[in-house]
């Protein structure tokens, strides 16, 4: 849904109003079954701008290994 949102806006030019009326239009229904609002299209835009970030900061992050001293005894007693 995200792509196709994407698409409407950037490519086709058109807002978040006409493309919450297109897609109530057409039929398409929001995730939860629910009809579009021009919220919802900016929501679904910026929850992925949010979860790109996020990735991109603490998913990808490369951090040194650390190794700690361990030690294993072993007893012979039984």
């Amino acid at each position: 849904m995200y792509k196709f949102i994407k698409y409407l806006h950037e490519v086709e030019g058109l807002g978040y109003r006409k493309i919450s009326n297109k897609l109530n239009q057409w039929g398409i229904k929001t995730h939860r079954g629910k009809t579009w609002f021009n919220t919802s299209v900016f929501s679904v835009l910026r929850r992925r701008k949010q979860r790109d970030m996020r990735i991109s900061k603490q998913r990808l992050v490369k951090y040194p290994p650390k190794i700690g001293q361990m030690e294993i005894k072993y007893s012979t007693d039984q």
